[in-house]
């Protein structure tokens, strides 16, 4: 997908470019790349996005099941007298 967002840069860019004013190469480029390549990658990392949450919550319930050691739960050692 990457790829194709550089084509598109590059072709956006070209169009910029070739603009009358400077005013009008800079519009042309964030109205025809910047802001649509932002949505379009936006959405399409979102299943991405859904499984790294997951991974993470899966990861600190896991963690917090596990029981841990601590000092109220060790044995009573035997005083000698």
């Amino acid at each position: 997908m990457h790829i194709v967002a550089i084509a598109w840069i590059y072709v956006v860019l070209m169009m910029s470019i070739t603009e009358h004013s400077v005013i009008a190469g800079i519009m042309t480029f964030l109205m025809y790349c910047v802001f649509p390549l932002t949505i379009v990658l936006y959405l399409m990392r979102t299943p991405q996005r859904k499984r790294e949450r997951l991974e993470k919550q899966a990861a600190l319930q896991k963690q917090s099941e596990t029981p841990t050691v601590s000092e109220d739960h060790q044995p009573a050692e035997k005083k000698a007298d």
